[in-house]
């Protein structure tokens, strides 16, 4: 059933590859393979680009939700107590508005399978396969692709195996689990929580759902795989700090968007028990002359 996906996955990699091989032959430099890491990261690119206009959906279904805090807010403080009624009502809500709280998760799963493609692709690198033609590939291109390494590992060695690969995998396991998570941070301290409690739970397993799972799963993931998940946050980070600026989160009510303090420096700033304010005023009593 996912044939078609694993197909199309290999086709734009080895689309990638064929091309920085005529660039520069196997490109090996620093015991790295740069044409295939290369077709990974413009692997990720290509998906990126593909879903930017789903993407600028999101963004906006977003800012439709954003504008319905208040309603929704009130909506919540009238049927107390009353989850059903306060169920259809919002639904009510988002079919006036033309508002989807769903929008919000729709490009993560569109990407999933693309992901779960990527993971089989390089899987069969790294544990080899009797039928090497599977997926467009030719025999060439796939022994090619198992030799492939990142500093000496393969792309398709995982954490278990122990030694270089497990330092490797280790490290950009935990930069892609903090990229992951800082994606989805980025986005809500910009947009802020939502009043739907539907909405904010997803918020929550975006924020700290996925990277919690991928403590794990990280363990299991071949480095390729870990180097397309990665790629991936890195230009999410920087797309999404394109279009919050952009097109930047409306304010609710005409009030500006509160300025978020560091507590330390709010503590180090905060005045001492028992201490008189610095700037203080002083009022001066003035005597009537005679």
């Amino acid at each position: 059933m996912m044939d078609w996906i694993y197909t199309i996955v290999s086709k734009v990699l080895l689309l990638w590859h064929s091309l920085f091989d005529k660039l520069w032959g196997d490109g090996t430099w620093l015991a790295t393979n740069w044409d295939w890491v290369l077709a990974i990261v413009f692997l990720v690119l290509t998906v990126r680009v593909l879903l930017f206009p789903l993407f600028i959906k999101q963004i906006r279904s977003q800012r439709a939700m954003q504008t319905l805090q208040p309603q929704l807010k009130a909506l919540q403080e009238k049927h107390k107590g009353d989850k059903e009624t306060l169920q259809r009502e919002m639904m009510e809500l988002y079919r006036r508005e033309k508002a989807n709280p769903l929008m919000g998760c729709l490009p993560l799963l569109i990407q999933m399978p693309i992901f779960f493609g990527v993971f089989h692709v390089i899987k069969r690198l790294g544990t080899g396969t009797v039928d090497e033609t599977l997926y467009g590939w030719t025999a060439a291109q796939f022994q090619s692709g198992m030799s492939a390494d990142l500093f000496g590992v393969s792309i398709g060695a995982t954490f278990r195996d122990g030694g270089t690969a497990a330092v490797l995998c280790g490290i950009l396991g935990v930069v892609m689990i903090i990229t992951t998570y800082m994606t989805s941070r980025q986005m809500i301290l910009k947009t802020g929580w939502s009043e739907d409690p539907t909405q904010k739970m997803m918020q929550k397993l975006m924020l700290y759902g996925i990277p919690a799972t991928l403590i794990i799963s990280a363990v299991a993931f071949p480095l390729g795989l870990i180097i397309y998940w990665t790629t991936t946050n890195l230009f999410t980070l920087g797309q999404q700090m394109w279009v919050l600026k952009k097109y930047p989160p409306p304010k609710m009510g005409g009030k500006p968007e509160p300025k978020v303090v560091d507590p330390e420096v709010a503590k180090a700033l905060a005045p001492k028990v028992g201490a008189k304010p610095a700037n203080a005023k002083r009022k001066t009593v003035k005597k009537n002359v005679g």
